[in-house]
Parts: structure tokens; C-alpha cells; sequence
């Protein structure tokens, strides 16, 4: 196996300005080619350090990529410390030059002349064409390796990698061909899913990733052989099959676009009511492109009060139970969903911490669908007890809109209020 050593370069990644996104999303694409990468390295904009990373990376792996210092600016250092560690110097490459002076004319700017660092490239390396941007990646061979270097950007990155980087990785490891399809699951736990899945993992050809999000986990199904492809499908609906009607989607089908879809099929419309997440299910369902057609608002509640005068929510129900309760929240989805005439109404309504709340313990949540012709579903999803800190407090919020979006699907497809594939999310129907 091709082995990949990643060295993320910026003082912003340091200290803890920008979140190193690029080493994740690099991982997880190395690895849906079975690159395998040996080690993460951070480093800050010094000359001497990003040398030394580089060094020590080909001491260990085949190859080093390295993300971030390519701009024009004086702390951009990744292409001075290359040629450092190729012992050779920096020249001016007349096409990137040319290209430079054409994007920025195009664009109606005038050209600094500090942008033109961008058009230098250590002697005898091959720039990787950049179909996003201005910054071109670069390609050193030293004695232990290439060194594949590329632009911070994350969109400028992503388009080098797949475009340039990750066909050569694969023909400089001679990797066999392989299908993969990602899965998505709502509602089981990581260590459920891996539980049920064992038959699938012990298939020859065929591996399994995990990758968990709060109430929600993807399957990457890496199937190698002969046919790879049929091998794949077979594995795909052994999957589904085990994991039943927690599956809701694949690929980049996620969960409020399958809602908006099963929404449109029936032009139907939903609307939410929000206590405890407030606003994020709004928010989530705004995310895709003309989803105005399905999504009609949402009503933040945040304040007990507000509930009773915006929603309706019986006022002595409210004075004798608290805002968190089962039946506050089937008044809250019935509520939202007459006051803004949709076809379905959802709430949420709990408590995020740090403090318990009217006697109710941090991690108390409702969920409640209300829609057309049946009764109103509340569940009480059962999410990890959440510990102190304001990441503990998110993470909860985010599984509560996962809940809330799931038992609306379900609501859609008349499936039952939780996972047909056992208790293991620990759902109840709460009757209000």
C-alpha cells in the first residue's frame, strides 16, 4: 500500500484560528483509494520548519503532500522551502505569468506586483494545473519521494487533488480497481451499525468504513475484485437489508434533501417550531436550492411564553408541566403547521444545558410531527447524556435536528417512529 504523509502549513492552523479542515478532507479522499496515511503534521510559516517536515515525511512514507503557503504574500513560504529542499532556486514560469496577468485583467483588477510570487517555482518542478483559481500546484521529486504541493483553498485543493494528485497516487501504486458507495444511516448508534453489519465485513473483497456524526452514521463500502461493481451491489443490499429503514439515503443524499424529495412527491409543505435547536431545523432545511417549494418557515419559540402567544400552546399546560414536555410539543407541531398552513408540522423542545429545567435533566428532548389525517407522532429520542461545555450543548442540538428530520421521513413513508432494525436508538412513542 502507497503510504502518505500530510503536512498542513499556516500559524492559523497553530493557533487555533481556522479549524484544519484540508487534513481531514485530504484523509478521507487518500483513503477512499486505499493511500494510506502514516502521519498529520502541522506546521507554522517558517522556512526551516516546512523543510524539515517535508524531509522527515519522505523518511517515512512514499510521498508528502503539503496544503497552504502559495499565496503572494510574504508569510506564503511552502514554494521557497521546496526549492530549499531541493537544493535548487526559484525561477519565474512565463505561462503561469501570462495566466496570472489574464485572470487578474479578466476579472477588470489591476495586478500587484507581489502576485507574481505566485508565477515562481523551484527549478525543475512541474506545476499541476489549478482549474480553480490562481495558484497552481506544484510537484517536487526529491531522492525519498514526490512532494505534491498544494493551495490552502480548500475548493483550489479539492480541485487539484481529484483532478491531478490522486490519478497519479493511483498509477504510482498500481492499485487494483475498486467500487465504493457510501451509505447513510439515521437513528443507531456507530456500535450498533458495526453489531449488525459483521456478515457484510466478513464478505471477501469487500471493507468496511464507519464514519459517525452525531444521531447519524455513513457506511463506505470499498468492494475490490474481479467485478468490483457486482461485488458492490451485492454488498449494498446486504447492508440494507440489515440495517433496514435506518438507511435513508447514499452518497451526497442527505437527510433534508431526501425530506424536501418525499415533500415534493406528495406536494406536501412542512413548517417548524423550535425551542431548544433554535432555528438550526429552519436553517437545515434552507441549505439546497429551491427548497422555498417544500420548506414554508419556521416559528422560534424560544421563550416559554412565546409558545402559547405565537403557537398556541395551552397556557396552563405551560404554567403546570413547563415548556419541556410531550404534549408542548405535539401543541407546538400542530400549532406551526395551522398558523402557516403547511401540510406537515414539526417541533423540537428540551433541554440543552447547561442546567436541568423545569425538573427536567440535561438531555430531555421531544420530538413531534403533526400532519394530515393521522395523529400527531412525539417521540422522546434518547441522545448520550451530555457533558459540560459548550460542544457537548451543540452536539446535542445537532442530534436533535437529526431526530427531527428523521421521524419526519418517516412520518412521509409511514415507517414506524424509530428504527426498524431493533431499540438501539431507544425511541418511545410519548403520549401526550
Amino acid at each position: 500500500m502507497l503510504r502518505v504523509e500530510l503536512v498542513t502549513v499556516g500559524d492559523e492552523l497553530l493557533l487555533g484560528d481556522t479549524v484544519n479542515g484540508n487534513a481531514a478532507w485530504l484523509g478521507r479522499r487518500l483513503a477512499e483509494r486505499d493511500v494510506e496515511v502514516t502521519r498529520s503534521v502541522v506546521v507554522g510559516d517558517r522556512l526551516e520548519e516546512i523543510v524539515q517536515a517535508v524531509r522527515d515525511g519522505l523518511d517515512r512514507a512514499d510521498a508528502v503532500i503539503t496544503t497552504g503557503g502559495l499565496g503572494p504574500t510574504s508569510d506564503d513560504l511552502t514554494r521557497d522551502a521546496l526549492a530549499k529542499a531541493a537544493g535548487v532556486g526559484l525561477v519565474r514560469d512565463p505561462a503561469l505569468e501570462r495566466r496570472l496577468r489574464d485572470r487578474v485583467a479578466a476579472a477588470g483588477r489591476t495586478l500587484q506586483p507581489m502576485a507574481l510570487r505566485m508565477a515562481d517555482v523551484p527549478e525543475g518542478a512541474r506545476t499541476l494545473a489549478n482549474s480553480a483559481g490562481s495558484a497552481p500546484g506544484l510537484c517536487v521529486d526529491l531522492p525519498g519521494g514526490p512532494v505534491y504541493v498544494l493551495p490552502g483553498v480548500p475548493f483550489e485543493m479539492h480541485a487539484i487533488m481529484d483532478e491531478v494528485v490522486l490519478p497519479e497516487l493511483a498509477e504510482r501504486a498500481g492499485l487494483p480497481e475498486v467500487a465504493r458507495r457510501t451509505l447513510r444511516t439515521a437513528g443507531l448508534w456507530e456500535s450498533v451499525v458495526a453489531a449488525r453489519l459483521a456478515p457484510v465485513e466478513a464478505m471477501p473483497g469487500v471493507t468496511l468504513a464507519y464514519l459517525p456524526d452525531p444521531a447519524e452514521v455513513r457506511v463506505r463500502v470499498t468492494a475490490a475484485g474481479d467485478d468490483p461493481a457486482a461485488l458492490l451491489a451485492e454488498a449494498e443490499g446486504r447492508v440494507r437489508e440489515l440495517l433496514g429503514d435506518a438507511v435513508y439515503g447514499a452518497e451526497d443524499e442527505t437527510l433534508d434533501r431526501v425530506v424536501h424529495r418525499l415533500l415534493a412527491e406528495r406536494g406536501a409543505t412542512a413548517a417548524t417550531a423550535e425551542s431548544l435547536t433554535g432555528g438550526l431545523i429552519g436553517a437545515e432545511l434552507t441549505r439546497m436550492p429551491g427548497s422555498s417549494a417544500t420548506f414554508l418557515g419556521a416559528v422560534v419559540s424560544y421563550a416559554t411564553g412565546l409558545k402559547h402567544r405565537l403557537l398556541g400552546v395551552d397556557e396552563a399546560l405551560l404554567a403546570a408541566e413547563g415548556a419541556v414536555h410531550p404534549e408542548v410539543a405535539r401543541q407546538m407541531a400542530e400549532g406551526v403547521r395551522d398558523r402557516l398552513g403547511a401540510s406537515y408540522g414539526v417541533a423540537v423542545t428540551g433541554v440543552a444545558g447547561p442546567e436541568p429545567q423545569d425538573g427536567r435533566p440535561v438531555g430531555t428532548v421531544y420530538v413531534a410531527v403533526a400532519g394530515p389525517g393521522s395523529p400527531t407522532r412525539v417521540t422522546r429520542p434518547r441522545p448520550p447524556v451530555p457533558g459540560p461545555g459548550d460542544e457537548s450543548r451543540a452536539a446535542l442540538r445537532r442530534m436533535t435536528v437529526v431526530y427531527a428530520l428523521d421521524l419526519l421521513r418517516r412520518v412521509l413513508l409511514g415507517l414506524d417512529s424509530e428504527p426498524a432494525a431493533g431499540d438501539a436508538r431507544n425511541d418511545r412513542e410519548e403520549k401526550g
